[in-house]
């Protein structure tokens, strides 16, 4: 498969001198110039095309590695775990992301309903080779970029013919069966809002497949089918993911970060979090710290103005 002509246009879309009026809707790239360690974070429902470099990513028990030419669908709104395993300043870690309009999505779906299903298995995390059919509308949209009126213009089509493209193909079970009204699949998201909505408070499973309109042993095994763990963890993983950015990027301390994501108890916390990153809170905490003194040495040390 060759890439050379995306990466060309995705260095050019990530280019500092790129006008705001070719930016294209639910496209953007990312870039990495090192390895990374591990990162958290939710995702919500896209396609990722790996075009340079590699990394592996995953939820709960699943692990894919992604390389490039390999694409990567996640369905529905999920606590990630991944790590850039190959990229360089010679060469970076390049992938192409397209958030998924599920609005436009189910607006397909009764056109698609009726093709031949798939002989793959639904999957929370969907990986697999870029499938040549979704992908020439996918290079199509990039090329968008180059002319603001055809994107205006012709933009919303070959959206839609890339929606339809993956619905149709084997990467995108998972969300079809997400646009099915009332299937399991689509009551496991209300079910996913709801966890998402108020992730800090303690949650309740009965009253959470209560709402899902399932028993509490159906919602548990549909609910790991879908995203891969269980309810529980997966409002751990949530508060986990979101104690990271308290610690680095806003310098609360261990205990105050606990308590906010909802935790009783910051040994409990402690334990939970070096479980899932490989280092405990505080590490986190002071790396943040050495990085708050760095900046305000470099501030005392400027010169001040006349």
């Amino acid at each position: 498969m060759d890439l050379s002509h995306l990466i060309d246009m995705a260095t050019r879309y990530n280019a500092d001198t790129m006008a705001d009026t070719q930016r294209l809707p639910h496209l953007s790239v990312y870039r990495r110039y090192a390895v990374s360690d591990i990162e958290a974070m939710v995702y919500e429902p896209v396609i990722c095309l790996i075009l340079q470099g590699s990394k592996v990513t995953g939820i709960g028990d699943r692990r894919v590695q992604l390389r490039p030419g390999d694409a990567l669908l996640v369905s529905h709104d999920l606590p990630v775990l991944s790590r850039i395993t190959d990229a360089s300043a010679e060469e970076p870690y390049i992938a192409v992301i397209l958030s998924l309009d599920l609005g436009l999505a189910r607006s397909l779906y009764g056109q698609v309903a009726d093709a031949p299903a798939s002989a793959s298995e639904a999957e929370p995390l969907s990986a697999r080779p870029a499938d040549p059919a979704w992908l020439a509308p996918l290079t199509r949209y990039f090329e968008l970029m180059d002319s603001p009126m055809d994107a205006k213009v012709l933009g919303p089509s070959t959206l839609r013919e890339i929606h339809y493209r993956l619905l149709t193909s084997p990467i995108g079970r998972m969300l079809r069966r997400l646009l099915v009204a009332d299937s399991h699949a689509s009551r496991i998201a209300k079910a996913i809002q709801t966890v998402r909505a108020d992730f800090r408070s303690p949650l309740s499973v009965p009253e959470l497949a209560k709402t899902a309109g399932m028993s509490a042993s159906s919602f548990h095994e549909h609910f790991k089918s879908v995203t891969g763990t269980t309810p529980l963890q997966y409002q751990k993983d949530l508060r986990l993911i979101e104690a990271r950015a308290l610690l680095v990027e806003q310098g609360q301390t261990v205990s105050e970060t606990a308590h906010a994501v909802g935790y009783e108890s910051a040994t409990h916390f402690s334990r939970d979090y070096s479980r899932k990153f490989g280092l405990p809170p505080s590490r986190d905490a002071r790396v943040n710290l050495s990085a708050l003194q760095e900046t305000l040495s470099e501030t005392a040390s400027r010169p001040t103005s006349a």
